[in-house]
């Protein structure tokens, strides 16, 4: 699996009954090199199916993590936030006061995908240091 895989399984999750050009738009490959990725993703096991989910249920199959992110220039850190903005799996991205510029909720389908988007943030030109916490379980979760 790449990166694309990866766009393409984030915006499946996100929504599964997105058609394929739309999906092929946000990824940036055509109709049909999409709908060949989804297949060979689906005889390898990678998607095994699609689901409904209620309004209000959570079915625990997202992993989900707060990243603290500390820049090495507060005023001068765009270039860290427009490669946040481009992470299918960031759902939250705050500018935060205190210790740290940034605050990250990711949520995404494995361990594995959290600690990949982790060393990413990590590696980032302009990030000097993260924290990283795991969520164990959600008490309120309220929509607005």
């Amino acid at each position: 699996m790449d990166a694309i895989d990866e766009k393409i399984i984030a915006e499946l999750t996100r929504n599964a009954r997105v058609s394929q050009s739309e999906l092929a738009g946000r990824v940036l490959l055509s109709r049909n090199a999409v709908r060949q990725r989804i297949e060979r993703l689906e005889r390898q096991g990678h998607i095994a199916g699609y689901t409904i989910v209620r309004a209000g249920e959570d079915t625990g199959d997202v992993v989900s993590a707060l990243v603290l992110v500390h820049r090495q220039d507060r005023m001068r850190g765009g270039d860290v936030l427009a490669a946040l903005k481009s992470i299918p799996e960031v759902v939250i991205c705050e500018i935060l006061s205190g210790d740290f510029d940034i605050m990250v909720r990711l949520e995404a389908a494995s361990l594995e995908r959290v600690r990949s988007i982790w060393e990413n943030i990590a590696q980032m030109p302009g990030v000097r240091d993260t924290v990283t916490a795991l969520t164990l379980s959600s008490v309120v979760n309220r929509r607005r």
